[in-house]
């Protein structure tokens, strides 16, 4: 009788469980379709992590073009990236240290080094264009190169080297393949470095000329992103504040700086006032509790676009007016027209800076372009420029050109990439150069190639003509 009752109060305290275990099973499924916005036929990625996205950060499919050309087989893929999420560039006892009252976010590596997610977030993508290179047979599953088949080559940092070999465990797992690195570590190799390997006086005048008439008003459309920016430090509290050592951001003090050998550099509020928008950026997409990363404030998602646009103008200032980026840039572009030109060569990556893809995009002649769901709208944190050469049935030969970066919600919500959850990629347009090839949308839209790789030469050539017009007189005369 007791073992007949014992197994009738088993019975109902299983059903018990199995009901309550039911009942939390559809709670969990409710809210996981309310958080990724299933509701009303509206579908958006949803983040596989916990990451708090904001209450305004959540992003519809990611739409805004593929790699993949329906009806075309992929022939070579050739990368230029910037590192993935990295520390401050200064440390402690720096100007970020005194200019806000506040603690920072304690970083898991050394100022601009690669952090412990960044790597992670790198070997995602690395994922992602692996399944994306085996879906266009390219690769085969757990591809393990042939010599010269691959390439990986790195600026000398830390974290560019760091980006390569965690972007390459995740594409190539079972291949320990190489990553290259040429100058001293932690040195700046000339091919990834910036500089202006050409300056004169008449050359000095017209960039900055063309620069100041690029970007002059945009500075002066600072004003209200540098009052937020204060506002979010809480600058007026800072032990720089009152100590003079800081004072009011000002739209009217920019000044840039163009040395021989070295990058082009600039003075005034803007400088600190990126330091300031870069390290907030960083830290919005390490802080999981987007309001700890505003240091107690919420913010829009307008708002964190508003503090990244600081950043953007500040590096768009420096490396994208056509004088300079043609300067700039030139190593990079002959790095790149090198490898589409090797033959065997499948996949090659480099990984440099933002600076490095804003100054090649530049040169090349991209039309003005605004992505989207990221809060850095030109040359997001660990994002690709991805040059494609492909054929057509008849054998006809065409080049493609994307921009791919984590969105917002993948970066902080360390969202697993692969085909069906992809990052963005956003389609750049050449001035000069249209597209090309039967079957395709804009947004998947090739160049003949013939035409793309002269366009590239042309971009080349252009450090030549620089040179030649601007060299001194007495150079002109011999």
């Amino acid at each position: 009788m007791n073992n007949r009752k014992n197994k009738n109060n088993e019975t109902s305290n299983q059903y018990k469980y199995r009901t309550i275990s039911a009942v939390l099973a559809v709670l969990l499924v409710v809210v996981m379709a309310v958080q990724c916005g299933y509701w009303g036929g509206l579908i958006r990625p949803c983040s596989r992590s916990g990451a708090d996205a904001g209450s305004d950060q959540s992003e519809e499919t990611v739409n805004t073009a593929s790699l993949t050309r329906s009806g075309y087989t992929l022939d070579q893929v050739v990368v230029l990236s910037r590192h993935n999420i990295r520390s401050p560039l200064s440390g402690g006892g720096s100007v970020l240290g005194d200019i806000t009252p506040h603690e920072w976010f304690p970083w898991s590596s050394d100022p601009s080094e690669l952090s412990i997610r960044g790597g992670s977030l790198e070997t995602e993508m690395g994922q992602f264009f692996r399944k994306w290179l085996e879906s266009e047979e390219l690769f085969e599953k757990n591809e393990k190169p042939g010599k010269n088949e691959v390439r990986f080559y790195a600026n000398s940092k830390q974290r560019t080297i760091a980006t390569a070999r965690f972007f390459s465990t995740g594409l190539l797992p079972t291949a320990n393949q190489k990553v290259e690195y040429h100058a001293e570590f932690d040195k700046m190799d000339p091919v990834f470095k910036p500089q202006l390997t050409f300056v004169s006086d008449e050359y000095n005048a017209d960039a900055e000329k063309q620069v100041m008439e690029m970007f002059t008003e945009k500075i002066k459309g600072l004003s209200d992103n540098y009052s937020l920016l204060a506002d979010v430090i809480d600058m007026k509290q800072s032990a720089a504040w009152k100590d003079g050592t800081v004072k009011e951001f000002r739209t009217d003090d920019t000044q840039l700086n163009l040395v021989l050998n070295d990058e082009p550099t600039l003075t005034g509020s803007l400088k600190t006032a990126c330091a300031v928008s870069d390290a907030l950026v960083l830290q919005y997409y390490e802080e999981t509790d987007s309001k700890k990363a505003a240091f107690g404030k919420a913010l829009t998602k307008q708002q964190w676009e508003d503090l990244a646009e600081v950043k953007d103008v500040y590096q768009d200032m420096l490396f994208t007016a056509p004088l300079i980026a043609s300067n700039v840039a030139h190593p990079l572009l002959q790095e790149i027209q090198k490898e589409l030109n090797t033959d065997g060569r499948k996949f090659t990556f480099l990984c440099g800076h933002d600076s490095n893809v804003g100054s090649v995009l530049s040169a090349l002649g991209a039309e003005d372009y605004s992505l989207l769901y990221t809060i850095e709208k030109k040359t997001p944190i660990g994002c690709k420029l991805v040059f494609c050469r492909w054929h057509n049935k008849d054998s006809k030969k065409y080049c493609s050109l994307n921009l791919v970066y984590q969105t917002v919600d993948q970066l902080r919500g360390l969202s697993l990439l692969d085909l069906a959850n992809p990052p963005a990629a956003f389609p750049i347009k050449l001035k000069g150069l249209d597209y090309t090839g039967e079957g395709l949308s804009n947004n998947e839209g090739v160049y003949d190639e013939d035409a793309f790789m002269a366009h590239l030469q042309d971009a080349i050539k252009e450090y030549d003509k620089i040179t030649k017009k601007y060299a001194p007189a007495k150079k002109k005369a011999a």
